[in-house]
């Protein structure tokens, strides 16, 4: 039964992929003119760009090549293109369909309809072009957020704890080892006391990330207290025993529906993903039955990679959830749609006696591009109730 809801999913999102693609080369052809050689070369150029990245991934499973690695390249931009070449097309046959009704256009638009196309197609594609450029720049430059919170509770003999956490890194063909390398040179920088990673480490199939030797660039995280992380979707979708054996094996930490209690001081919570429950025929443990392994006088963090059933945590008593998944919608305007889907799309929140930060990412699913907000490093100063001598 899941098979089957797993295949109609992807069957619907290949149909509408389809649908965009052949939308866009429709409103292509009308640039040129009938007869044109241009016509054909339009069709071919987006039909091969939009098979790209899935034949790419699909080639990818069997053998890692320079062809699958040019393939998904090429596939993960034109998955950006395709969006911000569709948001223009859709913006200029709505202005047509109003100027049917109100005549609002000047006659200059209708002397030369073929010219004033093909400058609207240049225009277009600059735009596309610029928009899509500075979207990859961005992803190359992570920040550094930094928050100040107060968990009031004593943490053994801290007085603060000094936390940095990044999520969905997506490590695979698109992001290796030269990204993570500036990923974890900037996380110690920050002198952590502990690393969390609330998911989504690796992108899809672990053979990229295995093939590039990325497991030596994780090795060089450096903490206090170590690594610790929890599941995120995609290591399920990409094979989650591979993903958890090759973590494990790198110095990270998993806390798979487990509960590390550290320095005798504070509790790290981890949660599996909630994937486990349609992927692996399993559910992952209710939080309470975590929550009860611990003793609550002492300040307790939790990993869980999608934001949803905030209330649970504050049912729970956490005092601080870190989550990620959601990008923040990584592409325009796709943020106004996880902005309705989660009660946090991105940033801190506080519900009761629970503090939240949901992660945009620092990486990224698909086009190596992001318009809404800059990838992150979250820095984490919690400062506890101090000690007092009885």
């Amino acid at each position: 039964m899941k098979n089957a809801v797993l295949i109609l999913f992807f069957s619907l999102v290949l149909l509408v992929y389809a649908a965009i693609n052949y939308y866009i080369i429709r409103e292509g052809l009308m640039v040129f003119e009938p007869g044109s050689a241009w016509r054909l070369i339009w069709i071919w150029l987006v039909v091969v760009l939009a098979v790209s990245f899935v034949a790419g991934r699909l080639l990818e499973r069997q053998m890692i090549t320079p062809l699958t690695t040019v393939l998904i390249w090429v596939g993960s931009f034109w998955l950006a293109i395709m969006v911000y070449l569709l948001l223009q097309l859709l913006l200029i046959d709505l202005i047509i369909f109003i100027q049917r009704w109100l005549k609002f256009l000047p006659e200059v638009f209708y002397n030369n309809a073929l010219k004033t196309r093909q400058i609207m197609a240049i225009a277009i594609a600059s735009i596309t072009f610029v928009v899509v450029l500075a979207g990859h720049i961005n992803t190359w430059f992570p920040k550094m957020n930094t928050l100040d919170l107060q968990v009031h509770k004593k943490a053994g003999k801290l007085d603060s704890l000094n936390i940095v956490a990044f999520s969905d890194v997506h490590l695979g063909t698109l992001i290796e080892k030269r990204h993570l390398t500036r990923i974890v040179k900037k996380v110690n920088a920050s002198q952590a006391d502990i690393i969390l990673v609330p998911g989504d480490i690796i992108d899809e199939d672990i053979r990229p990330v295995i093939h590039s030797n990325v497991g030596k660039t994780l090795k060089k995280l450096k903490a206090k207290y170590g690594v610790y992380a929890v599941t995120g979707n995609h290591e399920y979708i990409g094979g989650i025993h591979k993903a958890k054996a090759y973590l494990n094996t790198h110095n990270i930490h998993l806390l798979n529906d487990a509960v590390a209690f550290i320095d005798n001081s504070f509790y790290i919570i981890g949660r599996e993903d909630l994937m486990k429950n349609r992927m692996a025929n399993r559910k992952r443990e209710d939080l309470s039955m975590l929550v009860a392994e611990t003793d609550n006088k002492f300040p307790l963090i939790l990993l869980d990679h999608q934001p949803f059933h905030l209330e649970d945590a504050v049912k729970n008593g956490i005092d601080l959830q870190l989550s990620g998944h959601t990008h923040h919608g990584q592409l325009w305007p796709f943020n106004f749609i996880t902005r309705m889907i989660y009660e946090k799309s991105w940033g801190y929140l506080r519900k009761g006696n629970t503090q939240f930060y949901v992660s945009g990412g620092v990486g990224g699913w698909g086009p190596p591009v992001r318009t809404v907000n800059r990838p992150e490093i979250v820095q984490i100063k919690l400062r506890f109730d101090k000690n007092k001598k009885s």
